[in-house]
């Protein structure tokens, strides 16, 4: 079933429920704040079950809102990643020359929606998109991080202390409110980056007019590569206090598609323990440190008692970081394909946990409906808004995943179907039971049934929904 014909029947269905429950009524539109981090595995906040990592805020927005455990991106890359974000759209849709080109200028944006409702909408921290954030509805910018702005020679180390090679956000710059590279910040990824972002994100938020609502949307680049230490030491992790993920292992059993990526050469293969917990450990750290920064945007925002603030955190993906002998995201496993998200602020349920199967582009009609805000017809997420107040207990019976044209994946919860076109593999995962994927079970009879009903779902929703690659 297509995803936009699903999400008509839900709008029918949603105010039919609003007949029977109050509307929140706002007396004046809330404040909207973003926070999207990038390359953040699902199973790094504390208090969704990380007993190792410190990340006091995301714990209290946690303790205050509501949390997806099982929230899907629909394509584990960041620029793709983001452009469903942008729109509410599957990549198919929202990038018209998949995977890659420019974003569909015919569809609504997030920020534009917000901006046409009266909202002053910014932008702060990593674009990753073609254009510039004011091509997609964003009034201003504060601290905008983007490619260009450096010379070939200000480029930095190719390697970094460790001996690793440095090839994430090379030549990377700030960008001053007039778009000129703002070289006092540095060049490429430095220790302070998420310090700079958080101060622009501040600065947007306090210079808001007082008549207007803000919509801030922030993008962190940690802990996205080249990992370094954070310029707080407050924030560094010993590598003996950070194991290897369950599923750790030396190397992947087969060519997923990605296996001469730039993220897999970041660490030589086989994968070493002890590489890999260092790298696990600086990890960490730039988490921790995002944590901290975000903290004060948290705080910054918790001024304006008046309106009130709506709060979404996110991450574009996760990333293996030696899970299944992969360092990067670009896979279908459920480190890299989920992400955290959570939603706090007013009309949220505080301290709820939920295990409905989401998208990250849901985030768009979701904050549209807490905020009365009409969705836009071209977005195909769905509002979660209805499994947040208890209406439903599920929008969809199934996720879908895709990566270029060797990965496709199917997941209803309890089991999961990856299919490799390329390399014709398939692997199949009770992941109620075997949640780290350890165990193949696409060659066990018993489970033959599922694996076929799956495929058949799979290739009905590919068919559906434009895939160019016939499965």
């Amino acid at each position: 079933m297509l995803e936009s014909r699903w999400g008509r029947i839900l709008c029918v269905a949603i105010v039919i429920g609003c007949l029977s429950t109050a509307s929140h009524g706002w007396a004046v539109q809330p404040n909207v704040l973003l926070i999207v981090t990038d390359d953040q595995r699902p199973d790094t906040v504390g208090a969704l079950g990380n007993p190792i990592i410190r990340t006091p805020n995301l714990d209290a927005l946690v303790a205050r809102g509501t949390s997806f455990v099982n929230a899907y991106a629909g394509y584990p890359i960041c620029h793709v990643s983001r452009a469903e974000i942008l729109t509410g759209c599957m990549a198919f849709r929202a990038l018209p020359q998949y995977p890659n080109g420019p974003i569909d200028p015919s569809l609504a944006t997030l920020a534009r929606t917000f901006q046409a409702a009266g909202y002053q909408t910014w932008y702060s921290g990593k674009w990753h998109n073609d254009g510039q954030p004011k091509q997609r509805g964003y009034a201003a910018t504060r601290g905008l991080y983007s490619s260009g702005g450096s010379s070939k020679d200000a480029r930095g180390p190719s390697l970094d202390d460790r001996g690793n090679p440095r090839t994430g956000y090379t030549g990377w710059t700030f960008k001053t409110e007039g778009g000129l590279p703002d070289l006092d910040k540095g060049v490429g990824l430095q220790p302070t980056n998420s310090l700079h972002i958080a101060d622009a994100a501040i600065q947007a938020i306090r210079e808001t007019p007082s008549d207007k609502p803000f919509f801030v949307h922030v993008n962190f680049a940690f802990p996205h590569d080249p990992r370094q230490w954070p310029a707080d030491p407050n924030h560094r992790y010993g590598i003996d206090q950070v194991p290897l993920p369950r599923n750790f292992a030396s190397s992947h059993p087969f060519d997923h598609g990605n296996l001469d990526g730039r993220d897999e050469q970041l660490l030589p293969r086989p994968r070493d323990p002890l590489a890999v917990r260092t790298e696990l450990a600086i990890y960490y750290a730039m988490i921790s440190d995002v944590d901290a920064q975000m903290g004060r945007i948290l705080s910054a925002a918790s001024e304006f008692t008046q309106r009130g603030t709506i709060v979404v955190m996110t991450s574009d993906q996760g990333l293996a970081m030696g899970s299944h002998g992969l360092l990067g995201k670009q896979n279908q496993y459920q480190h890299s394909i989920r992400a955290p998200l959570i939603f706090a602020g007013p009309g949220i349920p505080a301290s709820q946990k939920l295990d409905s199967l989401v998208m990250l582009r849901d985030i768009f009609p979701t904050l549209c409906e807490l905020s009365e805000i009409p969705i836009p017809e071209s977005v195909q997420g769905i509002s979660c808004v209805p499994l947040m107040r208890g209406r439903l207990t599920h929008t969809r019976d199934f996720v879908t995943g895709v990566f270029t044209d060797t990965q496709r994946m199917i997941c209803n919860g309890n089991w999961k179907l990856i299919v490799y076109p390329q390399v014709h593999r398939v692997q199949l995962f009770d992941i109620k039971n075997d949640p780290d994927e350890r165990t193949d079970q696409s060659g066990n009879d018993d489970y033959a049934g599922i694996r076929s009903e799956l495929y058949r779902k799979l290739r009905l929703w590919c068919d559906e929904n434009g895939d160019p690659l016939k499965i």
